[in-house]
């Protein structure tokens, strides 16, 4: 029986892990359609009839562009029935005009205020969800739509009464948060029903503020929807040299991942191998350790993983059914616990994204 997760205020329930589509065009070499459109199908057709939680963004694409959506709409179209088998979220809210502004805004929202004073105003919100149900072409109704950070200069009661108009012209059909705190996401859900809260989660990002937000979520009935829960890859242990990322990959703008930042990565490595000792005495891939842990940390959890291949959505959906011992759990704490992890997930310059 395929595990599920019932989406906040909904009665929908989705395959207990997601999938990730932000690196089949965010990326300098973007896969061809023919791989993208099998790497989804072969998931939702995994998933033994659960409708899987499709992950996308307006922004999703080299130089900030809408690649991801129209990838999305050439899948739909050629494949109409999967509209009825995903659940689709998509990320929006940010200024597409300016590149800079998008960079300056994910990496650290601080720095970029000036370009934030009407990043929850109804018109700029409207602008962004019609802008993606463009791209859409009709092809998919947007179930799940949030903005891609919490606009610090604003309440977040003023960005959900917003979404909540939105809802009723019927541009969409749920809110999502993403890079909340666990007060803004109890503030939040107060006013309209979070249907998921996107936050990272990994066994290489596991914050105080994150473990709050676990807490929250579970608290009021609210998914995670954990992205990079393999750590942007490198749990997968397909990564064990830097050269392994090819320049102009956007992970270079980690500094766990900077190429002048050659103490972090041997350092982290350690993280990984210690995690990979565990993986194979249990006879699971590092990557499916890495998705179990996640999931078992609540019932609520939904990793979202990345990927591109066919196979490797398998093997990821495969890993809501792996169930990590107590003992297990412990030995996997233990490692964290030891070899802390060097380096911020953005920006040195980040204070927190937390909003």
């Amino acid at each position: 029986m395929v595990q599920t997760v019932r989406l906040g205020g909904t009665d929908i329930e989705v395959a207990a892990i997601g999938h990730g589509l932000m690196l089949m065009t965010w990326t300098p070499t973007p896969v061809s359609d023919e791989q993208a459109f099998e790497a989804i199908i072969k998931g939702v057709d995994a998933a033994g009839g659960a409708k899987v939680l499709l992950n996308s963004g307006e922004f999703y694409g080299e130089n900030f562009s809408t690649t991801n959506l129209e990838l999305l709409a050439r899948f739909y179209k050629k494949y109409p029935e999967y509209a009825d088998k995903t659940v689709l979220s998509v990320k929006g809210g940010v200024d597409l005009a300016n590149g800079h502004a998008i960079s300056r805004y994910l990496y650290d929202y601080r720095l970029a205020k000036p370009h934030l004073s009407k990043k929850i105003s109804l018109e700029f919100l409207r602008k962004s969800i019609d802008n993606i149900n463009a791209k859409l072409e009709g092809t998919k109704h947007v179930d799940i739509f949030e903005a891609a950070r919490v606009d610090p200069n604003r309440s977040i009661e003023e960005a959900m009464n917003n979404m909540k108009t939105l809802i009723e012209e019927g541009k969409f059909s749920h809110v999502g948060l993403s890079e909340c705190s666990a007060e803004t996401l109890r503030r939040a859900n107060a006013v309209v029903p979070v249907a998921a809260v996107e936050i990272e989660v990994s066994p290489f990002s596991y914050e105080e503020e994150t473990r709050k937000v676990i807490a929250t979520a579970k608290e009021l009935n609210i998914p995670v929807a954990a992205y990079s829960p393999l750590g942007r890859g490198f749990l997968t242990g397909q990564i064990t040299k830097l050269e392994d990322i090819l320049e102009g990959d956007m992970r270079h703008q980690s500094e766990r991942f900077k190429p002048h930042q050659t103490k972090n990565f041997p350092h982290n490595l350690t993280l990984v191998d210690a995690l990979k000792t565990i993986a194979a005495k249990k006879g699971v891939s590092p990557g499916q350790l890495a998705l179990a842990w996640v999931r078992s940390l609540g019932p609520h959890m939904l990793p979202i993983p990345g990927s591109s291949k066919a196979s490797r959505t398998i093997e990821n959906l495969q890993a809501a059914d792996i169930i990590l011992t107590e003992d297990e759990k412990a030995e996997i704490n233990g490692i964290l616990d030891t070899i802390q992890v060097k380096g911020a997930r953005y920006q040195a310059s980040t204070p927190g994204l937390w909003g």
